[in-house]
C-alpha cells in the first residue's frame, strides 16, 4: 500500500509520520497541502480602484466579523492595501487586527459624532504592513442615539471616507466596513459608504432566516440613499463536510445567487476560533491551518473577480 509522508511542526522540532494514501485523513492532508501550492503560486493583480464593502448579515453569529478580518489580511498578504472599519460596539474587528481600541483612543464615534478626519484615527494593524483599522470603542454604543439629531445623518461616513481618500497618497484596494448584526444609523452608515454588500452565510439550517428582510433594506438603501450598492460577494462560513445539511444548504444558497456565491467554503475551524484571544486573525496565527487556507482562497477568489469584472466594464 502506498504512503503518504507529512511534515508536522512540534514547538520547534520537525517530526515526520507516514499515512496510507487511502485514509480519510491522507487525503485531507494532500488536498491541504496542494490547495497551500495553488495559494503560494497564484498571480494577482489590483485594478487600482479602491473596493468598498460592508460586511453584513442581520443574523447573528455567522461569522461576519471574522471573515472581515482574516479576509482582509488574507488581502495584505496578498499584496493588497486594506481598510477596515470596525463600526461594530462590541469592537471585536479591533481586537483580532491587534489594534488598542481603549475608551480614551479616537475611533470611528469621533468621526461618526465629532466630525474627527479618519487620518487622525486610522492605526496600522501588527498583522501586516499592507493593513489598517479605524478602531471601535465603547463610546459606539450610544452612537446610534446620538445620531438621529446629527445634520446628514446616514452620510457621515460616506462624507468621512470620501475625504479620507482624496487626501491619502497610497491610494487603498479594499476597504472593508464591519456593521453591527442590526438595521440601526451605523448599519445604514455602512450601506451609505460603500459600493457592495459583502454577505457572510452560515451553513445551517436557519442561514436564509431573515436574508429576504436584509435584501429588502439593500432595496430601500439602494432607492433612497445608496443606488450603487448591491450584493457582490457571498461566502458560506462553518462548512461541515460530513454533514448532508451544510451540502444542502450551499446548494439552496447558489440556486438563489449563482454568480454572487464563491466557491471557497469556509469550514468549522478551532484555529479560526482560538486567533482573536491572541489578538490575531487566523492568517496570522497559523497560516497553514485548514481555516486560513480557506480564507486566503476566499479572497484571492474576491480579488481575482473583481479584476475580471473591471477588465469586462473597460472592454
Amino acid at each position: 500500500m502506498r504512503k503518504s509522508v507529512f511534515h508536522v511542526k512540534q514547538s520547534e522540532n520537525e517530526s515526520t509520520f507516514s499515512l496510507p494514501d487511502d485514509t480519510p485523513l491522507a487525503r485531507e492532508l494532500a488536498d491541504l497541502t496542494a490547495r497551500r501550492k495553488r495559494l503560494a503560486e497564484a498571480q494577482v493583480t489590483f485594478t487600482g480602484q479602491t473596493r468598498i464593502l460592508t460586511v453584513s448579515n442581520q443574523k447573528g453569529g455567522v461569522g461576519k466579523t471574522t471573515t472581515t478580518v482574516n479576509v482582509a489580511a488574507a488581502i495584505a498578504t496578498l499584496g493588497g492595501r486594506v481598510l477596515v472599519i470596525d463600526l461594530d460596539p462590541q469592537g471585536n474587528a479591533s481586537t483580532a487586527l491587534g489594534v488598542p481600541h481603549t475608551a480614551d483612543i479616537p475611533s470611528v464615534y469621533d468621526v461618526l459624532i465629532d466630525e474627527f478626519p479618519i487620518a487622525d484615527v486610522i492605526q496600522q494593524s501588527p498583522e501586516h504592513e499592507n493593513l489598517f483599522c479605524v478602531p471601535s470603542t465603547i463610546h459606539l454604543a450610544g452612537a446610534e442615539i446620538e445620531l438621529v439629531s446629527q445634520v446628514a445623518r446616514e452620510h457621515r461616513l460616506k462624507t468621512a471616507l470620501d475625504d479620507f481618500l482624496e487626501s491619502v497618497d497610497t491610494p487603498f484596494d479594499f476597504i472593508l466596513i464591519d456593521c453591527p448584526p442590526s438595521l440601526g444609523l451605523l448599519t445604514i452608515n455602512a450601506f451609505t459608504a460603500a459600493d457592495e454588500v459583502f454577505l457572510p452565510i452560515q451553513a445551517e439550517y436557519y442561514a436564509l432566516e431573515g436574508l429576504s428582510q436584509l435584501l429588502g433594506n439593500i432595496r430601500m438603501i439602494q432607492k433612497h440613499l445608496n443606488p450603487r450598492i448591491h450584493v457582490s460577494t457571498i461566502l458560506l462560513t462553518m462548512y461541515d463536510q460530513r454533514t448532508k445539511l451544510s451540502q444542502q444548504v450551499a446548494d439552496e444558497v447558489r440556486q438563489h445567487f449563482p454568480t454572487e456565491v464563491l466557491d471557497t467554503l469556509i469550514p468549522r475551524s478551532v484555529r479560526v476560533s482560538e486567533a482573536p484571544s491572541f489578538g490575531q486573525t487566523v492568517i496570522t496565527y497559523d497560516g497553514g491551518s485548514a481555516g486560513a487556507v480557506a480564507y486566503r482562497e476566499a479572497a484571492l477568489e474576491i480579488v481575482t473577480r473583481g479584476a475580471r469584472r473591471t477588465e469586462e466594464g473597460t472592454s
